[in-house]
């Protein structure tokens, strides 16, 4: 029953074939043509929701503030580079931008439509020179059967520009829907962002000019002719009406007034906005610790961390990872494009990792994995195996007198400089490979002057001969 199956699979290929369906994905895809004026209504709702504004600004501004490293890939080993034309290009992209705008209004386009476009313009001559932001709401992709991406379409009061795939680089967010577009945060916060600017509308209106009473019924119980029936309604109008006001009257006896508008309470406002607002942020990956003003200080570290580590990290590769398949082959060289890293590093966790691996690892392999530094000649063996007190009945009187000398100045200048932000690294050049080794390793986790000291005591005593 399943042989007409098998037939499409009969036999054992010897080598793999090109994807198959890409030409039925682009022709499937020529006539789907994307709603321009969706994304340009994206637009708009940034304008007009706070809370999309401050999500999006947020995660922009950040990404902005994060330098761009370009290393030269060396088998498994990255080196840095001193001034790639990549960085020189970022630093001064075009005339009318700088590196913190463009990457500022990147993130910023694909937060908010989940499309980003540059355009990388050029003398004709090989490597870009400038690089121009394109608006997401004017661009259009042109399928291809043949290379999946035949170029784009720029097009602007009724004019249409063809770019080429070369001349533009598409970011974009994952989409499961769409094989060529990214897929908008707004899309799925559709309905929250709604309803929190309809209930922002509805309390401007209830608060705006002349709005401040309540809708209610005006009751006129006792028989009035019609003259004075106009009359009322006219006068009170005048005093307490509004164009937005919805004031009821009715012919009965006496005047009696009844509200029969819902109060914030029975609407339970404040909790609903509160409500849309958290679904928002964490809709964009803010924790709410960000922006609250209940937030402890703890609680706001903690926010600020989750923040860097899980939303704005991953974006940065994404959009290192595009670079460095689309710009920087531009230049001769094995290059790649990384975000510096700041993700927060909880230091005595690292250290208290570096000790479980002491009775297992040996030095050079310490040294090799968290300290990327090459191997030694006496790190064959696991640091508990290589007893500091050997130092100084192996050392030369003179040599320990230099090791001790250069012992009080790397403390002198650890003092000094302690606290400082950024610091030049103390250059050893007397001590021991191995005694430097603890002494960097010691100075990883102290916390405070004094800790810091301590740990260079312990190490002139090893010095010394004096270490139990």
């Amino acid at each position: 029953m399943l042989d007409w199956l098998f037939q499409w699979f009969r036999g054992r290929r010897d080598s793999l074939r090109q994807a198959p369906h890409i030409a039925p994905v682009a022709q499937h895809n020529a006539a789907l043509w994307p709603d321009l004026a969706a994304v340009e209504a994206q637009a708009r709702v940034y304008q007009q929701s706070p809370w999309v504004y401050i999500a999006i600004n947020r995660i922009a501004e950040a990404a902005a503030l994060v330098p761009l490293h370009v290393y030269r890939r060396e088998g498994e080993q990255r080196i840095a580079v001193e001034r790639h034309p990549l960085e020189d290009l970022l630093d001064a992209p075009n005339p009318y931008l700088s590196r913190f705008e463009l990457i500022e209004q990147t993130v910023g386009m694909l937060e908010l439509t989940g499309n980003a476009y540059w355009f990388l313009a050029g003398d004709g001559r090989g490597a870009p020179s400038q690089i121009w932001l394109l608006r997401p709401d004017r661009v259009s992709i042109v399928p291809d059967p043949d290379h999946y991406v035949r170029g784009y379409l720029y097009e602007i009061d009724g004019q249409r520009i063809p770019l080429e795939t070369v001349e533009v680089v598409h970011f974009k967010r994952w989409h499961p829907a769409n094989d060529y577009y990214g897929l908008s945060a707004l899309e799925a916060g559709r309905v929250t962002i709604a309803s929190d600017r309809a209930m922002a509308e509805w309390n401007r209106s209830t608060f705006g000019r002349d709005n401040g009473v309540p809708a209610g019924i005006v009751n006129v119980k006792e028989y009035v002719s019609d003259a004075d029936f106009e009359r009322i309604k006219r006068d009170w109008r005048q005093s307490y009406g509004g164009p937005q006001r919805r004031t009821a009257f009715l012919r009965g006896g006496g005047i009696e007034w009844q509200n029969i508008g819902l109060s914030h309470t029975d609407l339970d406002f404040l909790k609903g906005r509160e409500a849309n607002r958290n679904e928002i942020l964490n809709l964009y990956g803010i924790p709410v610790g960000l922006v609250s003003e209940n937030a402890t200080e703890a609680n706001a570290t903690v926010a600020e961390r989750l923040f860097i580590e899980r939303t704005l990290w991953p974006k940065l590769v994404r959009i290192a990872q595009k670079i460095t398949q689309e710009l920087l082959p531009f230049w001769p060289g094995d290059y790649v494009a990384v975000f510096e890293d700041i993700r927060p590093t909880d230091v005595q966790a690292r250290l208290n990792e570096i000790r479980a691996a002491y009775p297992i690892l040996s030095i050079n392999e310490l040294r090799q994995r968290y300290y990327q530094l090459p191997a030694v000649s006496w790190g064959a063996l696991p640091v508990g195996m290589n007893g500091g007190d050997q130092v100084a009945d192996e050392a030369d009187p003179a040599e320990t007198g230099a090791a001790l000398l250069e012992l009080k100045r790397w403390e002198r200048f650890t003092v000094k400089r302690w606290g400082q932000a950024e610091c030049r690294a103390f250059e050893v050049r007397a001590l021991p490979d191995e005694c430097a080794f603890e002494i960097a390793a010691g100075l990883l986790a102290a916390g405070s002057v004094d800790e810091a000291q301590a740990v260079f005591r312990e190490a002139r005593a090893v010095l010394r001969g004096e270490a139990s």
